[in-house]
């Protein structure tokens, strides 16, 4: 794939936003100093410390009657002290906010998303009806960008790893998400506004006093700075009365109206729905679209030959009823998933072609580097196998791939990290979770999931649907193994259990080695054990005269196991807002008078491959560029015609603000010229190898600097309006 050529303006918004410290740091000369925000907050306490008791002696000058000499030269050490305050409080704030100040984020995320819904890449939905929070409609050049994106996804996950894709309902039943554990635990703990019934998440509006405190409060102690970082780092751990302790030790109210909030209480963020008319069936608009493929698998494995590893992968819109959306397209409540099910002997997750991505290099952030307060680094991904930090191969070769996938479509390498799952963010069945995280105007974002979930899910929908979904190796030979064996006495659990039996004794032939032999011993010390039946949804009490285990040595032809899943999971609109910031820079007009918007899509995901300009309004010329539009579109090029009196300065300007990377300027009958969006140069072609060209370059089987030696160079004038 073809790298693109990018420009720097250093007069735009985008260069703000990414200024250094030294830029914003203040022209007083402060003593040395350590530069960490505990000991700058120590300092600054000092200084005022300082100050005050300036304050104090100076005004004892006055009342003692001291010279004016002396009082003006105490006065000028006072100030002289203020200034070496003002010079630490911008040290402070530089170390709180990092790289770019918050002011100068907004101000250039203010400018893309203005252009953005300026040229009708993304609107809110309903909008003359004042819209709906959460919810956006793609307009034409936004559906574009969105179709390529996914185009690029088809061809570099399904068609190149040779997946099975499959397109499955948005509408569950909920006993599949019962099993799946999202009736039960897909929950966000919500707070009310007491008097207008207006509903927060508890733990955003935690997140958000924490950060505005820190931020803004210089004057706050280091004890008390810890304190609120402390909080921030346990906030997903934190139970509804913890959060709730919180809320009101901080005194924290409604945002908009200041009034009091009530206790957290947990949120289902499913869409329930009523399948059929009768009302009698349960359902939800999806959360996910894994689902779908697991409750397939069956038939899936039998489609591939009854043979592992295989992947599944589905691209589909899903939805959740997000509690106060917020962030434009990165919090939404329907948007669009692309997620893969790779499924692999859990005794075996070596992958075939883990050496084609194993000497990436690219940012990674450990754990143990989390927990220990440094920064992501750059590492090799076969040293992170290597080095036990990547559970496995199968899991790094997603993640390699998914880093291609991403800086391919656009995405800066240099603001792309993977970042591995803390152990209190882990589900306690998952092997290892990196999640893909794209640094944006609101800090790092989370685009892509790529988890080892072990066998968790196949195990859940067999223990809830009686269906085994399992996976078989035949051996070659006979082979004598040690055979858990569970006999459940049937007469005994059934005088126990009467209705109940059937699900009880499934539980009980469900259980794995561990749980079994884990059992085992507590009969035989206790008598007795308390045992968890999932599909009861209760705990009953087993004792030792209902079952037998016991281990015995048999000859089997085969193994049979339930395969574990590595998924790479994609949030697409995520991905594409990203896609778009680090896409977007501002450069000067040919005067010099204004700033004009540009997106360095590169080709591949570009909404418009080309635009085709007469250079003035003329019957010939407006042939030619209606012969070579067809002769693009014949050729699979998406392009736009403008055939207006607008000078062609501001035709380019139009085309560089939707980021079209070539534009065609028929200004003969027999050659036009092609001129490139970020460097501006032009060539001359002939008429009859324009779309030749242009197909060439796009679709990456050459650079535009190749295109500069083959061709002769054309200069105008109007290639820098």
């Amino acid at each position: 794939m073809r790298s693109y050529p990018t420009t720097t303006i250093s007069s735009s918004l985008f260069s703000l936003f990414r200024r250094t410290r030294s830029l914003r740091s203040s022209a007083v000369v402060t003593p040395p100093m350590a530069t960490t925000e505990d000991s700058l907050r120590q300092a600054l306490a000092d200084k005022q410390s300082t100050i005050d008791a300036r304050g104090t002696a100076i005004r004892q000058l006055k009342s003692s009657g001291a010279s004016k000499s002396e009082i003006d030269e105490a006065v000028k050490a006072l100030n002289d002290l203020k200034l070496e305050k003002t010079s630490i409080e911008n040290q402070l704030k530089a170390s709180i906010s990092g790289e770019g100040s918050g002011s100068n984020k907004e101000a250039f995320r203010q400018a893309v998303v203005n252009t953005l819904e300026r040229r009708l890449f993304y609107i809110p939905s309903f909008k003359i009806y004042r819209g709906v929070a959460g919810l956006y409609d793609y307009g034409p050049p936004g559906c574009a960008v969105k179709s390529n994106v996914l185009a690029f996804w088809r061809q570099h996950f399904v068609l190149e790893e040779d997946m099975l894709e499959v397109d499955c309902p948005c509408v569950t039943p909920e006993v599949v998400l019962k099993a799946s554990g999202h009736v039960e635990k897909f929950t966000d703990l919500m707070v009310k506004d007491e008097k207008t019934g207006n509903c927060y998440r508890a733990d955003h509006l935690l997140k958000d006093f924490c950060k505005d405190k820190l931020e803004n409060d210089l004057a706050m102690s280091a004890d008390k700075a810890a304190e609120l970082k402390h909080v921030l780092a346990v906030l997903d751990d934190l139970s509804g009365e913890q959060l709730g302790a919180k809320i009101k030790e901080y005194g924290i109210v409604a945002p908009d109206t200041k009034n009091p909030l009530s206790d957290p209480y947990p949120f289902n963020l499913m869409f329930q729905t009523q399948i059929g008319p009768s009302g009698a069936s349960t359902g939800y608009m999806r959360p996910e679209t894994a689902q779908g493929i697991f409750v397939n698998f069956r038939d899936l494995y039998y489609y591939n030959g009854n043979k592992l590893p295989f992947a599944a992968a589905q691209i589909g819109q899903a939805f959740r009823n997000e509690i106060s959306p917020r962030q434009g397209l990165l919090r939404v409540r329907e948007f669009t998933l692309a997620e893969i099910e790779h499924f692999v002997d859990p005794d075996d997750k070596s992958h075939p072609k883990y050496s084609e991505v194993s000497s990436l290099k690219f940012l990674m952030f450990p754990r143990d580097e989390q927990m220990s307060g440094q920064s992501a680094k750059v590492l090799c991904l076969g040293d992170a196998v290597s080095k036990g930090i990547v559970n496995n191969q199968t899991l790094a070769y997603f993640i390699g791939r998914v880093y291609l996938f991403l800086t391919r479509l656009g995405i800066d390498e240099k603001r792309l990290r993977f970042r591995q799952h803390l152990p209190n963010e882990m589900a306690h069945y998952a092997a290892d979770c990196w999640d893909a995280e794209i640094e944006s105007s609101y800090g790092w974002i989370e685009c892509v999931g790529i988890a080892d979930r072990s066998a968790y899910d196949l195990r859940a929908h067999t223990d809830k649907s009686g269906v085994a979904l399992v996976a078989q190796e035949k051996f070659a030979e006979p082979k004598e193994v040690e055979k858990l064996v569970i006999t459940p006495v049937k007469k005994e659990l059934g005088l126990a259990f009467k209705g109940s039996q059937k699900m009880v004794v499934e539980a009980l032939e469900a259980m794995n080695e561990k749980e079994a032999m884990d059992m085992k011993a507590a009969l035989e010390t206790k008598g007795e054990v308390e045992f968890e039946v999932c599909t009861l949804g209760k705990t009953v009490t087993i004792k030792k005269n209902m079952l037998s285990i016991s281990k015995e040595i048999k000859k089997e032809h085969q193994r049979v196991f339930t395969p574990s899943v590595i998924e790479p999971s994609f949030g697409i609109g995520r991905i594409i807002y990203c896609l778009y910031e680090h896409s977007f820079y501002m450069r000067p007009s040919k005067a010099g008078d204004e700033q004009l918007n540009v997106f360095r899509f590169p080709p591949l995901v570009a909404p418009i491959k080309c635009t085709v300009f007469p250079l003035v309004q003329n019957q010939q010329y407006e042939e030619v560029a209606k012969q070579i539009s067809r002769s693009l579109t014949a050729a699979g090029i998406s392009n736009k015609k403008d055939i207006t009196g607008t000078s062609i300065g501001k035709r380019y300007a139009r085309t560089d603000e939707l980021g079209v990377p070539f534009a065609v300027t028929v200004d003969s009958t027999s050659s036009v010229t092609i001129r490139e969006r970020d460097s501006k140069d032009q060539i001359r072609v002939n008429v009859d190898e324009v779309a030749a060209v242009i197909k060439e370059v796009s679709e990456g089987r050459c650079q535009w600097t190749d295109i500069l030696q083959k061709y002769p160079a054309h200069t105008s004038a109007s290639a820098d309006e």
